[in-house]
């Protein structure tokens, strides 16, 4: 499945996985700091959030685009396509 996103879904995702990817960059530096585990712990979580949330807006935006293409829907692979999405949903779960 290929990811279309419109400009401003792209923008939100990305701003999200850096986010995360600012998270995780001052996870590892407060280990080598040996820095409190609870907060570590809770800085872990926020970025495993971020990530999660991207992930979900990622595969929002593929229902969105499955549901609304004629073609899919008239060729008969709309319970594929669901099912992979399933599947990808679920593995976020």
């Amino acid at each position: 499945m290929e990811l279309a996103m419109a400009a401003e879904e792209l923008k939100t995702v990305v701003n999200r996985l850096r986010r995360a990817q600012g998270q995780i960059a001052g996870v590892i530096k407060m280990i080598e700091e040996g820095r409190e585990c609870e907060d570590v712990v809770t800085q872990l979580a926020a970025a495993s959030r971020a990530l999660d949330k991207a992930g979900f807006a990622i595969i929002a935006t593929g229902l969105q685009h499955c549901l609304t293409d004629a073609d899919m829907a008239a060729s008969g692979d709309r319970e594929q396509m669901r099912a992979h999405l399933e599947k990808l949903f679920l593995s976020l779960a």
